[in-house]
């Protein structure tokens, strides 16, 4: 509405309902009543002031929005990749059996397509391949990674290969390493030991940048 010094006014209906008396005096028609009856409120220059700020503020904090919301991904990614090893190390060692944790390709053989959905499945036969007609199972899956995001593990390696007795099969350490596209600093890493155990690295000198512990920084190159 527009008041008598001609600003142009927000009117707020709680602030209204306080100042209406509830009756209308009897000399003064209904429709004059309401038509004439103003309530303060916000001029359009401050409205537009107001949203100004807004925007501003807005700008300000989007950028630390954005870090939050990529660094939760890379932890929840990590954390899930995590809960897949211990699965598979658990069973192979439950179970005393072989398991294996490698992305699956559409013949059942591993690939090193890691930032796909990846599987882990008893290998019985020993062939490397999951084989559901021979009666292997399939203990877990985890879904594929966010696009243009990086996984890759050790150097175009295929498969983990967890023994009955809880360690790797093969001669040395792997590593996970999970990069965001465009977030290189917050890239972080599992590392994983011949003895089946792994840890996930952290920012160990406060420099914002995970290293493994043997201060190496996590890069996807």
């Amino acid at each position: 509405m527009v008041n008598k010094n001609g600003f142009f006014m927000l009117a707020t209906s709680r602030y209204c309902q306080r100042k209406t008396p509830k009756t209308i005096p009897k000399t003064i028609p209904k429709t004059t009543y309401h038509k004439f009856n103003s309530c303060p409120g916000m001029t359009l220059i401050e409205l537009m002031v107001s949203i100004g700020i807004t925007s501003i503020l807005t700008t300000i904090a989007l950028p630390s929005m954005n870090d939050f919301i990529v660094q939760l991904r890379v932890d929840n990614e990590i954390s899930r990749l995590g809960r897949l090893l211990l699965t598979a190390r658990s069973h192979a060692i439950s179970n005393d059996s072989n398991v294996i944790i490698c992305p699956l390709g559409n013949s059942s053989a591993c690939t090193s397509n890691w930032h796909e959905e990846l599987s882990v499945f008893v290998d019985n036969n020993a062939n490397k391949q999951f084989d559901s007609a021979n009666g292997e199972v399939l203990i877990a899956t985890k879904s594929p990674i966010k696009q243009g995001d990086i996984l890759i593990y050790a150097k175009n390696r295929t498969k983990i290969t967890y023994q009955a007795t809880g360690h790797l099969f093969g001669l040395s350490n792997g590593t996970f390493r999970y990069c965001p596209k465009g977030y290189q600093d917050k890239s972080r890493a599992i590392v994983v030991s011949r003895s089946g155990r792994f840890y996930a690295t952290t920012d160990s000198n406060g420099d914002g940048k995970d290293e493994t512990r043997s201060k190496k920084i996590i890069t996807c190159d």
